[in-house]
């Protein structure tokens, strides 16, 4: 069996796309950041941890797990929760780059496998003025989001280019390791 280990929406129907069945579980890790982690650091440690801690539960299946830490200007990029931090994250956004680290690891205990891999996305995010960030929060409500944005959805129209070799990276997971990663381990993917 398949395990998403995560509480993501977004990565399991990123996961569906590639018509393997699959199950989610949480994984229950604490996210904290570790005194003088990078960004990179975090971001792929959180996908072995999340991946390693449903894999414990569930030895026999293949685990997947994965994380993504943004930063902008030196700074990490939070999910904003309400509609005042979103605009505050958008305008401090707003002409800058913005880089998504996005890890994944995916465990196979029955046959010792890890694979780990990172994409790393950047963002560049055009000029956005205080009425285009208003009628974007209200219309997308991306709470939920880093930064406050869902570039699978409105929120791709706050770019000026996206730079990645995945674009479903910058969603929560990238579909194309995550593919390569389960040919390597027996799926049929197609």
């Amino acid at each position: 069996m398949l395990i998403l280990a995560s509480t993501s929406r977004y990565r399991a129907s990123l996961l569906e796309r590639l018509r393997v069945p699959f199950r989610i579980l949480a994984p229950g890790v604490d996210e904290s950041p570790l005194a003088r982690e990078t960004p990179i650091e975090r971001a792929q440690r959180l996908a072995l941890a999340k991946a390693t801690a449903v894999s414990r539960r569930h030895p026999k299946d293949t685990v997947i797990g994965s994380d993504q830490v943004a930063v902008c200007k030196g700074e990490l990029i939070e999910k904003p929760g309400d509609a005042a931090r979103c605009r505050e994250q958008l305008q401090w956004l707003s002409a800058s780059a913005a880089s998504f680290y996005t890890a994944v690891a995916v465990l196979q205990p029955a046959s010792s496998a890890c694979i780990q891999m990172l994409d790393t996305t950047t963002a560049y995010f055009r000029a956005l003025s205080a009425a285009e960030i208003e009628r974007y929060v209200e219309a997308e409500q991306p709470f939920d989001c880093a930064g406050g944005l869902r570039s699978e959805s409105l929120g791709i129209s706050l770019f000026a280019r996206v730079v990645s070799e995945d674009p479903t990276a910058l969603i929560g997971l990238p579909l194309i390791a995550v593919g390569r990663a389960l040919r390597q381990l027996g799926y049929e993917v197609p």
